[in-house]
């Protein structure tokens, strides 16, 4: 047993930590902003649950995937998905950070974090692709779940996101599923 690389490990947990105090521009049920963590967390619910439609893939490395992919948003915060082309260089920003952010770990799982980040920014794998689907697909669950204020944006979510959901007809059958309830909210608000 390596102590100090056991109090690495903790130094890093401990700054992941921050990621449970960054809020997202998505709401809970209840009305209240939902942090970047329990977005991770419903992300990882997905993956399970849906797993069993993802045959050939690696569940392990999805949900290892699920976990880091906003990793890097502990340090500078998350960008909204409907304000993200003003920032072009949030892909950057955030492997920066988790740089910053995996610095006390042994190199081994330092080297496994930042290739899965890595893997999932670019959409290299095929779980890197259900990943990326199922993280847009958990964005609009959440928008539509929410209890949002007035003036939200229900529209963008019937563009956000299109080219990564069309990669499986899991996450189309899901998409459209979802479109539906988005096109409801629309039309109740309409009303």
């Amino acid at each position: 047993m390596d102590i100090e690389k056991l109090k690495g490990r903790l130094d890093f947990l401990r700054e992941a930590e921050k990621l449970k105090d960054v809020l997202r521009s998505a709401h809970t049920s209840s009305g209240r902003t939902e942090s970047t963590a329990e977005h991770s967390w419903r992300l990882c619910l997905m993956a399970i649950t849906f797993g069993d439609e993802l045959a050939g893939l690696d569940l392990l490395k999805i949900l290892k995937m699920c976990v880091v992919h906003d990793l890097g948003e502990a340090i500078h915060g998350d960008i909204p998905a409907v304000d993200q082309a003003q920032f072009p260089n949030k892909s950057q920003q955030e492997h920066d950070d988790l740089l910053l952010l995996t610095r006390a770990l042994d190199e081994p799982l330092r080297a496994d974090i930042l290739a899965l980040w890595d893997d999932y920014e670019n959409a290299r794998s095929a779980e890197a692709k259900a990943v990326k689907a199922l993280d847009k697909l958990e964005t609009l669950l959440q928008h539509n779940q929410g209890l949002n204020p007035p003036d939200f944006d229900y529209a963008f979510n019937l563009a956000y996101g299109k080219k990564h959901t069309s990669a499986w007809p899991i996450f189309q059958t899901l998409r459209e599923i979802i479109d539906q309830d988005t096109e409801a909210k629309i039309q109740t608000l309409n009303r």
